[in-house]
């Protein structure tokens, strides 16, 4: 028995209100995100496209083909190599921005991934994951020694309006309220984005406290597998844009914007009943964005800190 089926096992308390606030932290944190979006954004990646392209294949095709390529050499649990091709397909997380300011990175075109994300999560991350847990689901059960205990597929229609809700609702709000208003977005944007990122760690903590001596017990079982994950996730970033010499400040910022992913917009997709029913053990996909949501952060501020020191060329 793989050491990693305990994790499926692990019953997961969280109230249906709960999960709801949740989902309007979430929304509330898009929104702070749209206030923020500006045609100039796009503008600049129609003049200068290169680095925008490649920060786009980096985080749209290379990443969840590779962490499928991960899944199948590692041979984790189902729910495990689901929730890292979940937490892979998610747009890049909304601290990316402040991380690429830090490295001295190229910062606007981190605002442009970082819009040009947000805007096309919409689509991207319900097909991503609804293509490559597709192959992979028909890659387990192919190979598998036995038959799935349980049946896992994939909603995909369900995956889109919840993402549509949680992420394109309030973008678009956001957008049309930063047209009309501009000067009093001016004066909100920070304190709401601010206000929001306080208000989502709040209810995720909330949620996580129920289980937290769930997540200290078991997230040893994952601990490196989620290092290794991102790892991946920044080295493409870094990799591809190294390959096709991309600037060092764009280089960076490309690498942070792969490498920062919005595990929170997975745990919100995980604990909707619609996409994943409650019968369904998925304690193991769980347990992979919240370690995920963690360790992103550290490594992610780790790297912004490295490379804002001048003696670093990287």
């Amino acid at each position: 028995m793989n050491s990693l089926d305990v994790l499926d096992h692990v019953r997961l308390n969280f109230s249906s209100s709960g999960l709801f606030f949740l989902n309007i932290a979430l929304a509330f944190i898009m929104f702070g995100v749209a206030l923020d979006i500006r045609l100039d954004d796009f503008k600049a990646v129609v003049q200068k496209p290169q680095s925008a392209v490649t920060g786009i294949i980096s985080q749209f095709l290379l990443l969840p083909f590779l962490t499928f390529l991960l899944v199948i050499v590692l041979k984790p649990i189902p729910t495990v190599a689901l929730g890292m091709i979940l937490v892979a397909s998610c747009p890049g997380g909304n601290i990316s921005n402040f991380m690429s300011s830090m490295a001295r990175a190229n910062a606007a075109l981190s605002v442009s991934l970082t819009a040009f994300a947000t805007l096309s999560a919409i689509f991207l991350t319900p097909m991503n994951f609804a293509l490559w847990g597709d192959f992979y689901i028909k890659f387990y059960n192919a190979s598998a020694a036995q038959e799935l205990l349980r049946p896992l597929e994939i909603d995909k229609l369900q995956m889109f309006q919840t993402v549509f809700i949680l992420l394109g609702i309030p973008v678009i709000l956001g957008l049309i309220f930063a047209s009309k208003y501009p000067r009093l977005t001016e004066q909100i944007k920070k304190p709401i984005k601010t206000g929001s990122i306080l208000f989502f760690i709040v209810m995720v903590i909330a949620l996580l406290s129920a289980n937290f001596s769930h997540f200290l017990k078991f997230v040893h079982l994952v601990f490196f597998i989620v290092l290794l994950h991102n790892a991946l996730a920044l080295g493409t970033g870094f990799v591809l844009s190294t390959i096709l010499k991309r600037p060092r400040a764009d280089r960076r910022a490309i690498t942070i914007e792969t490498g920062i992913q919005n595990s929170g917009l997975a745990l919100a997709l995980m604990f909707n009943p619609k996409i994943f029913p409650p019968e369904l053990e998925l304690g193991g996909m769980t347990v992979i964005a919240a370690w995920w949501g963690i360790w992103h952060i550290v490594s992610g501020l780790l790297m912004a800190a490295l490379w804002s020191k001048k003696t670093i060329l990287a």
